[in-house]
């Protein structure tokens, strides 16, 4: 019998009843709940952060049996229970009733399940009567706050609703910080971490787990969890592609794994790892789950496109205001780029895609909104570009280009600089997957786009309503393939004339070096 994978769910009774497949993250749970009593954490969509949070409300609840058989089974004590605030935001009807009313709602909803009656209407006196009540009646309270910042992501394009709903959490959260001796443990998770300055401000004692090594793996999986609970399915899997199963495990790790926060493990997505081992089929499963149209129209608005390796600063890392934007923040905190590498001396973070799914998806909405073409594919157009590269096809390179180039509508056109070619050409390059860089220096200056293959190195040379014959020139001239002139690659010198009009490459000339 095929195994029951838990894609899309968040209840951890209905996994462990159900017979589903569990991931025993009860060790690190256990920690997390023995050292320390107040905590935040941020993770991209669909990485198990609702399910880390519903496993605690069931641990704090006292409900050993949906834990027999985990780690955490013979090492907690059972007879202690807590009473739980479990507060699951984008469950509660916001976007109808208002933020406010229906954050009201559901604390009398808990209220009702604690067999508890509140008397205050206002929102800020009833979350602290229900606080101080439960915790007089039952013990110190556990709070759990799943999606804190739904309100907020929903409403990135609406900065009026997005200022109302920051000031019903800041008011909302502020009760937290006079209620210490009534809390057992705090622990919100969401998205982004922009608000932990805004709406967390009181909160001094809140701390971010987010990036760093201890709590790195607490959602996500690890290769040695991949590599211990799917055996099954990575030997199937293997012989029916015909691939030995390191082979295969190496092409699972390339396409959804990368994922860091500071850590040695790098870690998968479960929502793609666990489609990937349902359907055995190398797919695009997390990307097409949620419309990063926001992301990728406000990105193409700052005119920002390269994001293949960038650096950033922790506090930028945390800094994501939504009235005022930045690229790095948002894609870091959203899950299309994640950490490299660490440089303790400098403080910098070295920040890149983490793994293929991600990397040909966003750079496909990246092309297409540059193309003037979003929500719409650029696949089909940039099909033929690898093959040419590859081949050292260089007129049906020009033919690839001119196929992506020629097909931006009419309406969209706005070529009155050579930049939007130069960005077209290399996300067009990035997608495909050759290594390519850009401005890349000299002794003599930079050349517009170098792209290199196994087999052969191009050296591109970009120019709007000029000739292509000028564009070579200033290749040769400047020395941009000497750094290369030991490499026993093939070389080759590419000078391209785009026409503003025609809206296509107007003439080439390529020459061997």
């Amino acid at each position: 019998m095929r195994r029951k994978y838990p894609i899309g769910l968040q209840s951890f009774r209905k996994i462990r009843e159900g017979d589903y497949l569990y991931i025993d993250k009860t060790e690190l749970i256990h920690e997390l709940v023995t050292t320390g009593n107040y905590y935040f954490l941020s993770r991209p969509r669909r990485f198990g952060k609702s399910l880390l949070v519903d496993t605690i409300d069931e641990l704090f609840s006292g409900n050993h049996k949906l834990f027999e058989g985990l780690w955490i089974a013979d090492h907690w004590d059972w007879e202690q229970k807590n009473p739980v605030i479990h507060l699951r935001i984008s469950q509660i009807d916001y976007q109808k009733r208002g933020l406010y009313d229906a954050l009201s709602s559901e604390l009398n909803k808990v209220a009702e399940e604690m067999g508890l009656d509140l008397l205050e209407t206002d929102l800020k006196s009833k979350f602290r009567e229900l606080i101080e009540k439960a915790a007089k009646s039952l013990g110190q309270v556990v709070i759990l706050v799943d999606e804190y910042d739904k309100p907020i992501i929903d409403y990135l394009d609406d900065p009026a609703k997005v200022k109302e709903n920051r000031a019903v959490f800041k008011s909302f959260y502020s009760v937290l910080k006079d209620a210490d001796r009534h809390i057992r443990f705090l622990f919100l998770t969401g998205v982004s971490r922009f608000s932990k300055v805004s709406i967390f401000s009181d909160l001094n004692n809140l701390q971010d787990i987010t990036v760093g090594r201890m709590f790195n793996a607490l959602v996500g999986i690890t290769q040695q969890e991949l590599e211990t609970n799917f055996v099954a399915e990575i030997r199937n899997y293997a012989d029916e592609m015909g691939v030995r199963e390191v082979e295969l495990i190496e092409k699972v790790r390339q396409w959804y794994n990368g994922y860091s926060w500071g850590g040695r493990d790098t870690l998968y997505n479960p929502f793609s790892l666990l489609s990937f081992m349902k359907e055995g089929e190398f797919r695009n499963y997390w990307f097409a789950t949620g419309s990063p149209t926001f992301l990728v129209n406000g990105i193409r608005a700052r005119g920002e496109y390269d994001f293949e390796r960038v650096s950033s600063t922790e506090h930028i890392l945390g800094n994501f205001d939504p009235l005022h934007m930045l690229s790095i923040p948002l894609l870091f905190q959203t899950g299309y780029l994640t950490i490299k590498e660490y440089n303790p001396n400098s403080r910098l973070y070295e920040l890149g895609y983490p793994n293929q799914e991600v990397k040909d998806s966003l750079l496909d909405n990246l092309l297409s909104a540059y193309r003037g073409v979003y929500p719409d594919t650029s696949a089909n157009e940039t099909g033929g570009i690898l093959l040419a590269i590859q081949n050292h096809d260089i007129p049906g390179l020009i033919d690839a280009l001119n196929a992506v180039i020629a097909s931006i509508p009419y309406d969209h056109w706005r070529a009155d600089t050579e930049s939007i070619f130069h960005i077209i050409m290399l996300l067009t390059f990035q997608k495909v997957g050759v290594d390519v860089g850009t401005e890349v220096h000299s002794s003599k200056g930079r050349c517009d786009l170098l792209v290199q293959t196994d087999r052969y190195i191009y050296v591109i040379e970009l120019k709007l309503d000029g000739t292509a014959e000028e564009a070579l020139q200033q290749v040769l001239d400047n020395g941009y393939l000497t750094p290369y002139t030991a490499d026993s690659r093939q070389k080759t010198a590419i000078g391209i004339s785009f026409s503003s009009q025609q809206r296509n490459v107007a003439d080439y000339s390529a020459k061997e070096c």
